[in-house]
């Protein structure tokens, strides 16, 4: 009996420690998701603040648990109360920020409290060292070792619920300020993954306690099942908290999300806990270090990546597309079998290779008809016709410019062209491009050569009628992207702060905006900066193209000039206050003056005015979002 009791009691001991284990790896993973993603967004750098906790806890309950050196098992045990320490105080700062994006700021209050709390957490953190928070390692302790408990330690448990307790109310105060029923939802998910601290903590501070002294059996099945909850309400937490800060769809959130959690934390706590059960299994039949370990670890690994590739798109489908399932296939399909450039470039080379095979030419080419133009898309054999920039002779522009809407082939010098054509295009706008090879005058083309000619020719025009019909969806999105871009981070500011979507000066639609308007200005006199920026795709910009003779670098130029106008206050210029945003932008992009000059000049530092130069290219960002949105 005692036997069977001891052995459930080490079992429910080695279950802790691969939860512990396998909640530091979550967290540790959470947080890496956090400061990719959403790091801009203040909830999300205080949850960051809690997963800090979180990991240095569990991680070093694992290691202290797994260590047979006294010194190591010391330095982890103490090491671990760096993290409940400063547990409180992250999640008091985490609650001040939800309420706050729900329009509720701190008007000093919940400041001061958050910097008092980690002041308190600082202080404490000395007193851990110096065993004042807590006692020595008492060795021989049921159920584990741990640190003895003072009274120091008592007077923390009280703070340490004090705090919490303060959290909790903000975060109810937050939920009752959510109005939308998925602020409210995602706000409830919360509240439920905010028990995940309070709940992780507890078998630490009841370590010495009388209830994990006398009760052994209840408090490691206690243990067990707060580490389970606490696996759970912390990914609940991460998922409500992932929304916050980013313009995504909630599908995108959801799934990404979702498929890191799968390759991360859900593959290692997998190959944690196989490889911990097969040490323990061959450590009973007195093998320590079993070499079974290496393969199952690998084996494990591999297992888990090939499920999640295999698995992952119909999951992804069943879970987060919803009711629209349909459009959202149709776009994945898309996707995946888009004809790029490179595609058309090596599927008509395969064409023309099999033409010049057939006719025994040695050379050949393929134009594409664009905007009146003819531009080259392949061409093969020694005989190179076109120049470097794909451009075709003028008197092969001029020929193409002919209808030959009746003939099938025609003489060129010493050339065969074949028209390739849109069937189902008027006559007059059909021509999608030439299919040449070299070819004697004198030579006829048999049936059979016609015929094959024929069919490779229906072929290449297919291509290059699907690349023109693609052309036209990517200019269509180009001009789309902008305000879907502005009313998706519009959305997103407003999910729990319904007032956010009534801001006077319009949400920059990408974080990237204001980088492009510095490059952009940097180059202003010509540069690939100005001539490749992003911004060039603007409707705004493509409006000016006409005014500026087609020249887009010109259009550019002329919309960053406007929104520089706008910067300007009225009345002749100045070197005054309300003038020096306008100044740096003036002398530092329009008159190309060097960064120390500009501050002499302006009478400041040179930090100060790199801080003026970016609110003053932020205020031009914003102005042409406005031109933008006005365009629309």
């Amino acid at each position: 009996m005692i036997n069977w009791f001891h052995g459930l009691l080490l079992g429910l001991e080695t279950l802790n420690q691969i939860f512990a284990a396998g909640i530091a790896i979550t967290a540790f993973s959470l947080l890496l998701y956090a400061l990719t993603f959403n790091l801009r967004d203040r909830v999300a750098r205080s949850f960051a603040l809690i997963l800090v906790c979180v990991v240095i806890v569990f991680s070093s309950d694992a290691i202290s648990s797994a260590s047979s050196n006294p010194t190591e098992v010391e330095f982890w045990l103490r090491f671990q109360w760096v993290g409940i320490l400063f547990l409180p105080p992250s999640y008091l700062h985490f609650s001040d920020a939800i309420l706050a994006t729900t329009g509720q700021p701190s008007r000093g209050k919940r400041r001061w409290a958050i910097r008092i709390t980690y002041l308190v957490s600082a202080v404490a953190l000395v007193t851990i060292f110096i065993r004042s928070l807590i006692g020595p390692v008492v060795w021989d302790a049921i159920p584990a070792p741990h640190l003895q408990r003072t009274w120091f330690t008592e007077l923390f448990t009280g703070y340490y619920i004090l705090v919490m307790g303060m959290s909790w109310y903000n975060l109810i105060r937050a939920h009752q300020r959510s109005l939308t029923r998925t602020s409210r939802r995602r706000m409830a998910y919360l509240l439920a993954g905010a028990l995940s601290p309070a709940l992780g903590s507890y078998p630490y501070l009841m370590f010495g306690s009388d209830l994990a002294a006398s009760v052994p059996l209840v408090f490691w099945i206690l243990s067990t099942i707060s580490n389970i909850l606490v696996a759970v309400l912390i990914v609940v937490m991460a998922y409500a908290v992932a929304f916050f800060g980013v313009p995504w769809p909630d599908r995108v959130v959801k799934g990404r999300l979702f498929k890191w959690l799968l390759r991360g934390p859900f593959t290692a706590c997998m190959v944690l806990a196989l490889v911990t059960l097969v040490r323990r299994v061959s450590a009973a039949f007195g093998d320590p270090y079993p070499a079974s370990g290496p393969v199952v670890m690998v084996a494990t690994i591999l297992m888990m990546e090939y499920a999640i590739t295999l698995f992952y798109p119909t999951l992804e489908r069943w879970l987060f597309f919803g009711k629209d399932r349909k459009d959202l296939t149709l776009i994945h399909t898309v996707e995946e079998r888009l004809l790029t450039e490179n595609d058309l470039r090596q599927f008509l080379e395969m064409i023309l290779a099999a033409v010049c095979d057939r006719l025994q030419s040695p050379s050949g080419f393929i134009v594409e008809l664009n905007d009146h133009e003819l531009k080259t898309v392949v061409q093969t054999g020694l005989d190179r016709m076109f120049n470097t920039d794909g451009q075709a002779p003028k008197d092969l522009i001029a020929i193409a410019a002919v209808d030959n809407s009746k003939e099938q082939v025609f003489s060129w010098g010493d050339y065969l062209l074949v028209p390739l054509r849109d069937m189902d295009a008027p006559p007059e706008s059909s021509l999608l491009g030439l299919m040449g090879v070299t070819w004697s005058g004198t030579a006829e083309i048999d049936e059979d050569h016609l015929s094959e000619l024929e069919l490779l020719a229906n072929r290449a025009q297919l291509a290059l009628k699907d690349r023109k019909l693609q052309q036209q969806v990517f200019h269509s999105l180009q001009s789309l992207n902008p305000r879907v871009e502005l009313i998706q981070r519009m959305r997103a500011a407003g999910r729990y702060d319904s007032q956010r979507v009534l801001f006077d000066e319009p949400l920059l639609p990408n974080p990237d905006m204001a980088q492009w308007v510095k490059d952009a200005l940097t180059h202003y006199w010509g540069g690939p900066r100005l001539t490749e920026s992003p911004l060039l795709k603007l409707r705004v910009v493509q409006e000016q193209l006409q005014e500026h003779d087609g020249n887009s670098a010109n259009a550019l130029r002329a919309i960053l000039r406007k929104a520089i106008d706008q910067v300007k206050p009225e009345g002749e210029r100045r070197f005054t206050g309300e003038w020096i945003l306008y100044n740096i932008l003036e002398m530092k992009f329009l008159e190309g003056k060097m960064v120390r000059e500009i501050a002499m000049r302006l009478a400041m530092s040179e930090a100060d005015l790199y801080r003026k130069q970016r609110i003053a290219i932020e205020a031009v960002a914003r102005a042409i979002v406005e031109m933008e949105v006005q365009s629309n």
